[in-house]
């Protein structure tokens, strides 16, 4: 049994990774509201027992995970420990005596409880003390009734306020001004201004080492050349190299020796990771992360494709995908500065070919479009467990390798 989920992060007011909303369907042919919620939360909860674990999918952050009251009456919340999963009560649950008792003894137990999609109706009110979190859907509430929420709740500060469905940069500072405490929605996967800029010497330095990464062959001696010009980014190679995923025995202490031993495909991903980082450092961590996701999601689902990607062209490609909201510049003007091969820039402008409808996949997995996610790989004659655990692998893999690098 596959786990066919994606993760959705929440974020703080500093954009720093809070915690992750997990978007469950039993399969990918499966789709809200033709899945019953019920059977939807059950196969989760079984999923994470018996397969990949809630923690190991969410890098140990808390799991928002829906639960219907069917599923609380069965007691599956406690099936998962108190510190890995906030309890959301769904929206489309009334209030009343027989909720209340669960949410009491929920708390009780230390669970974190968080109302989704809040409307406000006086009777939540004899929720509050057991309520941590209330979620609000932006894009469904005006500002008069998120307003209206702020009031009723403003006697209860252990309650903290977090806006649901914010794609703009607008949206998240509009909010934080009202005082949401946490922030869900792909506004810091987006440019924050469009602007011209030039590139810094250590990104100049970075950008030569993923056009020679590019290359079909490899020139040993020139990227020792640009590492040995930047002594930053030769620490972090030598600190990469030596990093405990690797489990090597002998220390790596000479570039060369580093870029040797690495080979050339965790090379260019090193490459790639350090690209990203060093771009923009206040940019949010989970971006990195999610660009890292689509570049490994890219180079194993590439190897599943007829038409014989490069898997090399394929990770740097996923990478570069999010550039734009990385540097805060549009796409065209980034990728006229790097030095790559029409095969990465090419999908990335037109959005078209096998390339730019790998990224379009990967882009519906993380929002849950299942719909959409079929159709696709469809169109690319994918296996869909395939795609899944393709997936899968790269949120661990993408967890795994920021960690180290950073």
């Amino acid at each position: 049994m596959n786990f066919y989920a994606a993760r959705q992060p929440i974020l703080d007011k500093n954009k720093k990774l809070f915690a992750y909303e997990l978007l469950f369907r039993d399969s990918i042919d499966n789709v809200f509201p033709d899945i019953d919620g019920d059977e939807a939360t059950s196969k989760m909860i079984e999923a994470s027992q018996f397969n990949m674990g809630i923690s190991e999918f969410t890098g140990n952050k808390p799991a928002f995970i829906n639960f219907t009251l069917q599923t609380l009456k069965q007691g599956y919340p406690e099936m998962l420990e108190p510190d890995e999963v906030v309890v959301e009560i769904l929206e489309t649950i009334k209030p009343g005596k027989q909720l209340l008792a669960f949410c009491k003894d929920l708390h009780e137990k230390g669970y974190t409880l968080a109302l989704d999609d809040y409307e406000h109706q006086s009777v939540w009110a004899h929720f509050y003390p057991y309520i941590k979190i209330i979620k609000i859907d932006i894009q469904l509430s005006g500002l008069d009734e998120i307003r209206e929420v702020l009031r009723a709740t403003k006697d209860y500060p252990h309650i903290k306020m977090l806006a649901e469905k914010v794609e703009t940069y607008e949206e998240y500072d509009q909010m934080f001004q009202l005082g949401f405490d946490y922030f869900q929605g792909y506004f810091f996967a987006q440019p924050e201004m469009i602007k011209t800029k030039n590139l810094s010497p250590s990104q100049i330095a970075m950008a030569e080492l993923l056009y020679e990464t590019s290359k079909t062959e490899l020139d040993l001696n020139s990227i020792t050349h640009v590492f040995e010009r930047d002594v930053s980014l030769s620490y972090k190679l030598l600190r990469y190299a030596n990093s405990a995923i690797f489990k090597r025995r002998n220390e790596i202490s000479t570039i060369k020796q580093a870029l040797v031993i690495l080979g050339s495909g965790e090379l260019k991903r090193f490459i790639g990771l350090m690209f990203a980082i060093t771009a923009n450092p206040n940019k949010p961590s989970e971006l990195i992360n999610l660009a890292m996701t689509r570049a490994k999601f890219c180079e194993l689902v590439s190897e599943d494709i007829r038409s014989q990607l490069d898997t090399s062209i394929a990770f740097l490609t996923g990478l570069l995908s999010m550039i734009d909201a990385i540097l805060d510049e549009d796409m065209a003007s980034v990728l006229e500065k790097l030095p790559l091969s029409e095969d990465i820039k090419q999908p990335l402008l037109t959005k078209k070919g096998v390339m730019a409808a790998l990224i379009k996949l990967v882009e519906f997995i993380e929002q849950a479009q299942w719909d959409k996610t079929t159709l696709v790989m469809e169109k690319l004659k994918l296996d869909k467990d395939k795609v899944v655990e393709h997936y899968n692998q790269a949120v661990t893999w993408a967890d795994e390798q920021t960690q180290a690098a950073i």
